[in-house]
């Protein structure tokens, strides 16, 4: 990014504020294996058909995904695969940050001793021996 004008930062900010949403990353998670139409990506996603064309809209103009008509159906495919090594590449990065936290968290874990198991006496009902 080193260089970039202004004008060039703001579209790659949008550029990743189209993946900042969980259901654009299930969108194009779906589309990884193979091409869909909304429909069918709102099955899957369990959301109605305009949520997911809404998302469809802005991940077509950022350029991830390109639109074919067929019929009367539109299909998506995925139109960088380029997107899937950053999106890997983030996921490593977070998983690496999961494990080195969970490392720090349980070096102040003071592991509880077990104890020997308190018999437990049954209430006596008035009138029992």
């Amino acid at each position: 990014m080193e260089g970039l004008s202004n004008e060039a930062l703001t579209q790659v900010a949008a550029y990743f504020q189209a993946l900042s949403e969980p259901t654009r990353l299930q969108i194009l998670n779906l589309l990884r294996q193979k091409e869909r139409n909304v429909g069918e990506l709102a099955e899957l996603c369990g959301y109605t058909s305009a949520n997911i064309s809404r998302h469809l809209a802005l991940l077509t103009q950022r350029g991830l995904v390109a639109r074919e008509s067929r019929g009367n159906s539109a299909y998506y495919r995925i139109a960088d695969t380029s997107i899937y090594r950053l999106c890997d590449l983030v996921c490593g990065n977070i998983a690496r940050q999961f494990e080195r936290t969970a490392s720090s968290r349980a070096a102040f874990v003071t592991p509880v001793p077990r104890r020997a198991r308190a018999r437990r006496r049954r209430p006596q009902v008035l009138g029992q021996s």
